[in-house]
């Protein structure tokens, strides 16, 4: 049976993490992360992905949708988002745009 629940994980510190910190983390998950950004107010329409995507905001924010799922959630420096395969979700890129790291990991 397919899951369909997002996992947020807001970040609990009061002091924002580092990079190297977050990597360290998925690593140790054993996920391979890797970097990407977005310029301030870029827009990703409706889609889905084949695989569970993790990813966690480095630096700037980012609201995602889940125009089936439930509420939209915007996601700031340490916070982290687990997507199940298959959730249809939509974002755009904060104010400032934003740095993320993120990994895939597969269904079987």
């Amino acid at each position: 049976m397919k899951s369909h629940i997002i996992h947020i994980q807001k970040w609990a510190r009061s002091e924002a993490p580092s990079e190297t910190d977050l990597y360290a983390q998925m690593l140790a998950e054993g996920l391979d992360p890797y970097k990407w950004h977005s310029n301030p107010q870029d827009v990703f329409p409706a889609h889905d992905h084949p695989y569970e995507k993790i990813i966690m905001v480095v630096d700037g924010s980012i609201t995602f949708g889940f125009p089936i799922e439930g509420e939209p959630t915007t996601l700031y420096p340490g916070d982290r988002l687990v997507l199940p395969q298959g959730v249809m979700h939509n974002a755009v890129a904060g104010k400032n745009g934003v740095v993320c790291l993120e990994a895939q990991r597969s269904v079987k």
